[in-house]
């Protein structure tokens, strides 16, 4: 993660952040900004971007700041996969791969479960993982809750974090 040129220092007195509800606020009026304004808007994927001194900084990263002084050197993880979920409790810092392994289901998932999936080939169910980016079988099951079990397992075994919120229903 890069460096930034912002401080806590002017990051207080551009913006106020609530950290229960994780939005940030103007604290001035100027142009098109009115003091006491939500700030901020969606930049894609759900995330959200604030336009300070012409540059755009993501919300959760701006949190981060606000919250222990110091702009974040690793990832901030949105703990529950909600992108636009900036409250304090939702946020943590972790390396790259500790946020790859927090990463929502695929879009294409069909069995509703990350890692299982149907084998049509041996017709049935097949459990893996991917750990420091190299997969791992966990096996092939006949019933579906053995191959889930058998990812769970994998997730306590490889430490990955566990979902504690909810996904986001497209």
């Amino acid at each position: 993660m890069t460096a930034s040129n912002i401080t806590q220092e002017l990051l207080k007195e551009k913006l106020t952040y609530n950290p229960k509800s994780g939005l940030f606020y103007w604290n001035y009026t100027k142009r098109r900004i009115t003091k006491g304004e939500l700030a901020g808007s969606d930049i894609g994927n759900g995330y959200i971007g604030i336009q300070i001194n012409k540059k755009r900084y993501l919300a959760h990263r701006l949190a981060w700041l606000y919250m222990t002084g110091t702009f974040p050197e690793k990832c901030i993880d949105h703990i529950n996969h909600i992108t636009d979920d900036n409250r304090w409790e939702n946020l943590r810092e972790v390396t790259v791969i500790e946020n790859q392994q927090n990463a929502s289901k695929r879009v294409d998932n069909k069995s509703g479960v990350t890692g299982v999936i149907w084998s049509k080939r041996d017709n049935r169910w097949t459990a893996q993982i991917t750990v420091d980016k190299k997969r791992v079988h966990l096996g092939s099951f006949v019933e579906f809750s053995e191959a889930v079990n058998a990812r769970k397992n994998a997730e306590v075994l490889y430490g990955f974090h566990e979902n504690h919120g909810k996904e986001r229903i497209a």
